[in-house]
């Protein structure tokens, strides 16, 4: 299975590359929607992780066109909300076809079995 993670802070990226590869999946990065998108055309993964407030093109975008091009693909959204907050951008990212929505800060522990049970959900 593979996950790729769009997030422009690398720290985030980091961390979710870590724990989704001590999980035994296979992982790819973009630190924006628009490389996120180039890197999602050459080698699909099964499942997205993208931040929504990213430079260069943002999340809620890049889940539309993720949803546009790649009917299957899992997505889940996470975002600090920049200045007014998560609550304005996660439900727009539901709408836009976001399997999950996690605010910043997240519960790991959570976050892994929502990675684990829309994977499952897959097959």
């Amino acid at each position: 299975m593979r996950v790729l993670i769009i997030d422009d802070d690398e720290q985030m990226r980091v961390l979710l590359r870590q724990i989704m590869e001590w999980r035994g999946y296979e992982v790819m990065e973009a630190e924006n929607g628009k490389v996120g998108l180039r890197v999602q055309r050459e080698n699909p993964a099964d499942l997205i992780l993208t931040d929504l407030i990213m430079p260069e093109q943002e999340g809620l975008e890049t889940i539309r066109a993720l949803k546009n091009e790649f009917d299957g693909v899992k997505i889940i959204a996470i975002s600090g909300g920049g200045r007014i907050g998560p609550d304005a951008y996660l439900p727009a990212a539901r709408e836009l076809g976001a399997d999950l929505v996690f605010s910043k800060p997240f519960d790991i522990g959570k976050l892994v079995a929502a990675v684990e049970e829309l994977i499952a959900s897959d097959g």
